[in-house]
């Protein structure tokens, strides 16, 4: 079974999950990286006229991101990380799944996050993206175990 982890980490959290993650599930590693980085205004949720208020206030808006390496289409699942920003994933990652045909693709979303779960964007991911089989996924902000990907792998065997 091939693996890919993508992600998209803006403070660095999201990035430690996923590279562990991968190195757990011997998977391929992809960051979603875009080509205007954040910056610590741009974060600041307080802010509504910060970049990522504005963005998540579109649900059409979409950040440019680099070219990505691997192509979706060679992997059996695909976990797809980031932080929950306004209880749903940032529209950066819509950016990246945007750029494939996911149709019967396998999708495990995982997230960090403060204080929100992941319900919100699973649901959210799976309202833009019908075609593809996306799960609830898995909020990570403590302890990763690989018995648990495993099994979520295995479809709970």
């Amino acid at each position: 079974m091939k693996i890919l982890v993508s992600y998209f980490s803006a403070s660095g959290v999201t990035k430690k999950v996923a590279s562990k993650l991968a190195e757990l599930l011997h998977a391929d590693l992809e960051e979603i990286k875009p080509i205007q980085k954040y910056t610590n205004e741009d974060l600041d949720w307080r802010n509504k006229h910060s970049r990522s208020s504005i963005e998540m206030k579109d649900e059409n808006s979409r950040s440019q991101i680099e070219k990505p390496i691997y192509d979706l289409s060679s992997y059996d699942v695909i976990f797809i990380g980031y932080p929950i920003w306004w209880y749903v994933e940032p529209r950066i990652v819509d950016t990246y799944l945007d750029g494939f045909n996911l149709e019967d693709k396998r999708i495990i979303p995982f997230a960090t996050s403060g204080g929100s779960s992941i319900s919100g964007s699973a649901n959210h991911l799976r309202n833009l993206y019908k075609t593809a089989k996306i799960e609830d996924g898995i909020l990570l902000n403590h302890e990763i175990n690989e018995t648990i990907f495993r099994k979520i792998i295995d479809g709970g065997k």
